[in-house]
């Protein structure tokens, strides 16, 4: 009886009265004189409703006298019939409803976040429209309810914000001098190739590539050539260039697309790393540990066996090529007496090793690319404006029916975790020394366990849109496709062609491109862990996700502290 007590009174007797009324409560106390809803929708020009989004307040939208629902954030209503073009009730703003603690409040709630914000869509209430004259009808008091019921986010289902806080500080100085080593080609071991001609930032602080153009290469981005003669690449980077947005998050736990570096005291030295007990220990941060391992990849910086000696070091021991990349960089201009000004420790230049210089590079990428100040960042700070009705409505969907934060989860919005999505496959892939096969088996190469296998670590989401092309190995190249892939793994894997990758010609790498496909078996392999779930949206659905996912782009990426050196030559 109470159940059908509640759902008479909230969802049919309080939908008809014409009383909809928003009001604010002070510490549960002091109460603030309600507005009605035909005050916002009727007779005036440029009326605007502002309720502040105060922590010590808790905004409630009462039902016709009834107690009120909590919501948790401010409202902020700007209602001007003349200045929005709104056509669903949906499309207007979103209200976060505050979880019930008991079972009958609860279905109430839900019912209200997944049935109600279809009912004026379905009925065409609360829309405003233009007729034959041109004259536009305005939203009445039942078309406000219905707006704010329309793009429910639940309570919980939203992160919490981002601060200074949740990332590792570092020394200016040495951000500064890490600045100069990432665009600098002394840290590689034929002097010609730095980490921004992977990593730069007008590319997104990718390289525009689906599989990139390594050691050997000439040039940036996609205009990026494979080199000539004895110096040309030997192979394509087997994985997608990430971008470096946020990696000196306190939170971060595991990098690599395997996941194959993570913080673990597995080897004593803080690391679980591919270089286990050699690699050593001082790295202020996970980002640091990373730093070190593309100075060491054959195809990446080192070069090939007989070109130089840092790559010779490689194949004797990966820890032997540190030293001797350590020795050159404090030999070469100032860097010796820059570390001696940058690390308290460093007496003289011959103390500097390859930690000081992963500490340099990792205190410069966290510097540089911290990234939290994007209006979704800015919508979760209490700025209910920030965000426009169609990337509110994209946001209900990704915490809710489109089921993106399952994986993209938290304040980094990725769960750090491995999932397998099956793209499509192509490229030499990332072979372990046993498996000398074009394919790349994800997580399981790090992992050795059947479970892991063709599944990649969920990537963090800030500045996406800047970070084209996607997947591990930027198999979409735009990110409504990436999207659809989610959202129907089986049906994108079947329109995906070959030229939905961006790979650069390099006609003696042809054969092996896309080689991979025409293996019957591994094909089937590939295909039995693709998810069978599909989740049908509509075409504007899927558009409103993709606003949502330009709304995760900073304020200020464009004016990051340090920029591209003007001595920079790619």
């Amino acid at each position: 009886m109470r159940l059908l007590n509640l759902f008479r009174r909230h969802l049919f007797h309080n939908f008809l009265k014409t009383d909809r009324r928003i009001g604010v409560t002070a510490d549960g106390a002091e109460r603030v004189p309600h507005i009605c809803a035909h005050q916002i929708g009727g007779g005036h020009a440029t009326p605007d409703l502002i309720i502040p989004a105060d922590a010590r307040l808790r905004t409630g939208m009462a039902l016709h006298g009834r107690p009120q629902v909590p919501l948790e954030r401010a409202l902020i209503v700007a209602w001007d019939t003349k200045a929005h073009g709104i056509h669903h009730a949906d499309k207007f703003f979103g209200i976060r409803i505050a979880g019930p603690g008991r079972g009958p409040e609860r279905l109430i709630s839900l019912l209200k976040e997944t049935f109600l914000h279809h009912v004026p869509r379905g009925l065409n209430l609360g829309n405003s429209w233009r007729g034959k004259q041109g004259k536009g009808k305005k939203y009445g008091a039942h078309g406000l309810v219905f707006s704010c019921f329309a793009t429910l986010v639940t309570a919980g289902d939203l992160p919490p914000p981002l601060t200074q806080a949740d990332f590792i500080p570092f020394e200016p100085a040495q951000a500064a001098l890490g600045h100069s080593l990432f665009y600098d080609t002394v840290l590689s071991g034929n002097r010609n190739i730095s980490c921004a001609h992977c990593h730069h930032p007008d590319l997104g602080t990718g390289d525009g590539l689906s599989l990139g153009i390594g050691e050997g290469g000439q040039g940036l981005g996609p205009e990026r050539t494979p080199g000539t003669g004895a110096d040309r690449v030997r192979k394509r980077i087997p994985r997608n260039a990430p971008g470096l947005w946020n990696l000196g998050a306190r939170d971060l736990s595991v990098m690599f697309h395997d996941g194959r570096l993570s913080i673990s005291d597995i080897y004593g030295n803080g690391f679980n790393s591919p270089a286990e007990e050699w690699l050593p220990t001082g790295f202020n941060s996970l980002l640091a540990a990373q730093a070190v391992f593309p100075l060491v990849a054959q195809f990446e910086m080192a070069g090939n066996p007989g070109e130089n000696e840092v790559i010779g070091a490689v194949h004797d021991r990966i820890d032997n090529a540190w030293p001797i990349l350590a020795k050159r960089v404090r030999t070469t201009g100032d860097y010796g007496s820059r570390f001696v000004a940058a690390f308290d420790h460093i007496n003289a230049p011959e103390e500097v090793t390859i930690v000081e210089i992963a500490n340099a590079l990792a205190a410069f990428m966290a510097v540089e690319w911290t990234s939290f100040d994007s209006p979704f960042d800015q919508y979760l700070a209490g700025d209910s404006s920030a965000l426009t009705p169609n990337q509110q409505a994209g946001m209900a969907l990704f915490y809710g029916d489109a089921g993106c934060s399952t994986c993209h989860a938290g304040a980094l919005m990725s769960d750090q975790e491995f999932h397998a999505l099956g793209l499509p496959a192509f490229g030499p892939g990332r072979t372990r020394v046993f498996d000398p096969y074009a394919r790349d088996v994800g997580r399981m190469g790090e992992s050795n366990r059947l479970e892991d296998a063709y599944a990649f670590r969920t990537p963090m989401l800030r500045n996406v849109a800047l970070t084209a092309p996607y997947g591990h190995n930027g198999a979409w190249p735009t990110l409504e496709a990436a999207v659809r892939h989610h959202l129907n793994p089986q049906a994108a894997r079947e329109a995906w062609t070959q030229a939905d990758a961006a790979l650069p010609e390099i006609p003696w790498l042809a054969a092996v491109d896309f080689v991979i496909q025409n293996d019957r078996l591994e094909m089937a392999r590939q295909a039995a862990v693709v998810p069978p779930d599909a989740r049908a949206l509509e075409e504007r659905q899927i558009a409103q996700i993709v606003a949502f996912l330009e709304s995760l782009t900073g304020s200020t990426v464009d004016t990051p502290p340090f920029g591209v050196p003007i001595w920079f030559q790619p």
